[in-house]
C-alpha cells in the first residue's frame, strides 16, 4: 500500500476548520491538505497559499486527487456532505455528531463499506489532557470498584448565537448535538454500551427555541451510574469529572489548554503544546481501612489532538483498526435519538 501522503481538503475553513484541522493535516508527513471549500471569500490561501480553493462542492469532490475530505461544517449538513463525498470515492473525517439519527449513521457507514471508502469520527476530546487524566485514573483501579461518575461541559453564554443553524429548531441543533456528542463519546470510551439511559432536555435562555440543558443518564453493571451534564448558564463551573469508588474519589476541572494554544496560533509541535499549567491538578482523595483519608494532587498527561490525525493515517495507509469504533458511534447515536 502507497505511504504517499494522503491528499485532504477541508469542507470549511472557519474556526474549526483554521484550529482543529489545517494545522495538524499541513504538519503530519503523512498528509497534504492540498484544497479547502470557500464558497464565498477565499481566506486559506492566506495561511497555506499552496492550497487550491473551490466554490462549489461539486468540483471539489471532482478532483481526482484527492483521497481524504473533512466534513467539518454545520451539524444538519454532516450526512448529505459526507454521503456525497463517499459516493465521489473519498474517505471522510466527519465533526460531531456524524449524523443527527442512529439511521442516517447506519446508512453512512453501510455506505462506506458499499464504496470501499473509510468513514471517520472526528473526536478529538478524547484526546484531552483532562480526559486523559480521567481514564489513566479509571483503569490504575485506585479508586476500587466504581459507584458514580459525572461528567459536565458548561458554559455561561445567555445570549442567543448568532449563527441561526444553531438556534433554529432542525436536525442537529440544540446543546444536546453540540456538546453531548463529546460527553458521551468519552464515557462510552471508558465505559462500554450502557445498560439502559435516559435524558432530560431545557430551554432557558430567553427566546430560545432549542435545548440549552442537557442530563444524561447512563446505567451499567455493577451499580455504576454515570451521568453527563451540560449547561449554557452556568457562571461559576465546578469540576468537569467526578468520580467516586469504594475507595476513593477524584475531581478534575476541564483543563485540557489546546483550544487556547491553537487559537493564539501555537503549533501542535511545539513542546508546550498540550501540557496544562501548574496548579490545575486533579485531586484525587483515598481512603484507609481505619476511615482516614489522604489527598494526592494528579498531574495530567500532556492532550495531543495529533494522535487523532496519527490513527486516521494509520487506518486509510496501514489497514489500523481505527480507535473510535462504529458500535461506539451507534450507541452514542442510540442515547442522542431518546425521547427526552
Amino acid at each position: 500500500m502507497s505511504d504517499s501522503p494522503i491528499s485532504s481538503a477541508l469542507l470549511a475553513y472557519g474556526m474549526s476548520g483554521k484550529v482543529f484541522h489545517a494545522p495538524f493535516l499541513a504538519l503530519h508527513p503523512g498528509f497534504s491538505l492540498d484544497a479547502a471549500l470557500e464558497r464565498n471569500e477565499p481566506k486559506i490561501q492566506h495561511d497555506y497559499p499552496a492550497v487550491r480553493s473551490y466554490r462549489s462542492l461539486d468540483e471539489l469532490l471532482a478532483d481526482p486527487a484527492l483521497e481524504l475530505v473533512v466534513v467539518n461544517t454545520p451539524n444538519n449538513t454532516h450526512f448529505d456532505l459526507a454521503q456525497q463525498a463517499l459516493l465521489a470515492g473519498k474517505h471522510v473525517l466527519i465533526e460531531k455528531p456524524v449524523a443527527t439519527s442512529t439511521a442516517q449513521f447506519e446508512e453512512l457507514w453501510a455506505l462506506g463499506r458499499q464504496v470501499g471508502r473509510h468513514v471517520f469520527a472526528y473526536h478529538n476530546r478524547r484526546w484531552d489532557s483532562d480526559f486523559q487524566a480521567v481514564r489513566r485514573m479509571v483503569e490504575s483501579g485506585q479508586l476500587g470498584q466504581l459507584i458514580e461518575a459525572h461528567f459536565r461541559f458548561d458554559r455561561y453564554k445567555p445570549v442567543l448565537n448568532t449563527k441561526a443553524f444553531k438556534e433554529t429548531p432542525i436536525p442537529g441543533s440544540g446543546l444536546l448535538y453540540d456538546l453531548g456528542p463529546h460527553l458521551l463519546d468519552q464515557a462510552i470510551s471508558l465505559f462500554g454500551q450502557p445498560l439502559s439511559a435516559s435524558k432530560t432536555l431545557g430551554q432557558n435562555r430567553d427566546n430560545s427555541q432549542v435545548d440549552d440543558f442537557f442530563s444524561l443518564h447512563l446505567r451499567y453493571p455493577n451499580g455504576l451510574n454515570v451521568w453527563l451534564t451540560s449547561s449554557l448558564l452556568v457562571a461559576d463551573p465546578g469540576p468537569a469529572y467526578v468520580l467516586h469508588g469504594s475507595q476513593g474519589s477524584y475531581r478534575k476541572q476541564r483543563t485540557d489548554p489546546q483550544e487556547a494554544q491553537l487559537l493564539k496560533g501555537m503549533s501542535p509541535d511545539n513542546s508546550a503544546y498540550g501540557r496544562e499549567i501548574a496548579g490545575q491538578e486533579g485531586i484525587l482523595t483515598l481512603m484507609a481501612a481505619d476511615g482516614t483519608s489522604r489527598a494526592l494532587t494528579d498531574t495530567a498527561p500532556d492532550g495531543d489532538y495529533r494522535q487523532l490525525f496519527e490513527a486516521v493515517y494509520q487506518t486509510i495507509r496501514h489497514g489500523a483498526a481505527y480507535p473510535i469504533r462504529e458500535e461506539e458511534l451507534r450507541w452514542q447515536n442510540e442515547v442522542l435519538d431518546l425521547p427526552g
